[in-house]
């Protein structure tokens, strides 16, 4: 109708109704990956199996996140249908990254037992590569981190599921379900075992690219598999010890990398290992925080670093915005995005620096007009508005905002 956005633009609100899915951009999306599926085969369509899938959980997540149960319903049933398609595939039976992601659907469509049997299911046909397998490490990581998300405490947490699956990707023999206990001596066994490997990745030199490819993506896991085995068994402090250890080395290879070969061409893949480092070190933090009494200082420090390197980060963003919240003084923030905006080309600082503001607008807001219906405040708060519209007006005057239909669009939103 001239009018609709292609596939859905959810940072916007249209009176109560948040804009999802439309429907001619849904059509459209899923017509191309109708079409791509019969033109590829092997090992690219595997892959684009991968990404439908992502597609079609990114969808679960919308309707969770605006709470329609009967939405959620239709999209889970069709979402699992394809998912049970891809994997009665032939090529697909031993892809570990679909029986990853259809376990993933089934645990937000809330059917633990269901998504538990999955994980289970593919780890006992994935064999016994243990944390050599970048698949199964990534699997095992996935499954056990779930499964700590249902935990109250840490407390007693070394008898859990989560500690059982960690422990057994260690022994390299085959999978064998949770039957309630985790004896010690395989927890002292596999916490020497995740030591060895790390060091032993830590120290290794790769041959080809491709070979760092494979390497960065096993650290990545290794490393998130050992800290949360740690925190588990030992301690917060335990698991950060181990993403400082693994942050510092793969900053020091990579900077070691540009030396020798005088430009960047070695380290492609050094920044993405250390940025999903980074946001598995600060998530852990978070998840701490939410369950136990921690200091704020140290993910706030954390966030802030990471920012400085990654400024396009959204996830990193998310969580900043989300610890600023609960602080009453923003000049810190505001000095901080400041800093960001000034040495970077990418948008996403200004566009989350927007929203930080429009949160605290909102906030206000809600606390002059508490019971008092729609009688507006005597005193405007102008102040935020003013800061909101200048906000806008650098962000559009940037070389990246000037063509960002997004970020106009929200001006002109805010305006109205």
């Amino acid at each position: 109708s001239g009018f609709n956005s292609i596939g859905h633009m959810d940072t916007m609100l249209r009176g109560r109704q948040q804009i999802g899915h439309y429907k001619e951009g849904e059509e459209f999306i899923q017509n191309v990956f109708h079409v791509l599926s019969q033109i590829f085969t092997g090992k690219e369509k595997s892959n684009l199996a991968i990404c439908w899938l992502q597609y079609e959980i990114s969808k679960v997540i919308q309707c969770l996140q605006a709470k329609k149960k009967k939405k959620l319903k239709a999209q889970g049933r069709k979402s699992k249908k394809l998912a049970k398609n891809f994997l009665k595939a032939p090529d697909n039976r031993n892809n570990l990254c679909l029986w990853k992601l259809y376990a993933y659907l089934e645990w937000l469509l809330g059917n633990t037992d269901d998504a538990r049997k999955v994980f289970d299911t593919a780890l006992c046909t994935a064999g016994t590569g243990g944390l050599k397998s970048a698949q199964l490490c990534s699997l095992s990581l996935l499954y056990a981190q779930l499964e700590v998300e249902l935990l109250e405490s840490v407390e007693g947490a070394v008898t859990s599921r989560a500690v059982h699956i960690l422990t057994k990707l260690t022994e390299n023999g085959p999978y064998v379900p949770y039957s309630g206990q985790v004896l010690s001596v395989n927890v002292l066994k596999a916490r020497k075992t995740y030591e060895h490997a790390l060091q032993d990745y830590l120290s290794k030199t790769p041959v080809s690219d491709q070979d760092q490819v494979n390497d960065t993506d096993q650290l990545v896991n290794l490393v998130g598999c050992y800290a949360l085995f740690q925190y588990l068994t030992v301690g917060i402090d335990a698991a950060v010890l181990i993403y400082t250890q693994a942050s510092e080395k793969l900053e020091a290879s990579g900077s070691q990398k540009c030396e020798n070969t005088g430009e960047n061409f070695g380290v492609l893949n050094f920044p993405t290992a250390l940025e999903a480092v980074t946001l598995l070190h600060t998530n852990l933090l978070r998840f701490h925080m939410k369950i136990s009494v921690y200091p704020l200082n140290p993910l706030r420090e954390a966030l802030t670093e990471a920012l400085k390197r990654y400024p396009s980060n959204q996830s990193l963003w998310r969580s900043y915005i989300h610890i600023q919240r609960k602080s009453h003084s923003a000049s810190k923030a505001r000095r901080f995005f400041d800093s960001v905006t000034r040495s970077t080309y990418s948008l996403e600082p200004w566009l989350f620096a927007i929203q930080a503001e429009q949160m605290r607008k909102k906030l206000t807001e809600k606390v002059q007009r508490a019971d008092v219906g729609e009688i507006h405040c005597t005193i405007p708060e102008t102040g935020l508005t003013n800061r909101i519209v200048a906000l806008f007006e650098h962000a559009v005057q940037s070389e990246n905002g000037t063509h960002c239909p997004l970020l106009w669009r929200m001006y002109l939103n805010f305006m109205v």
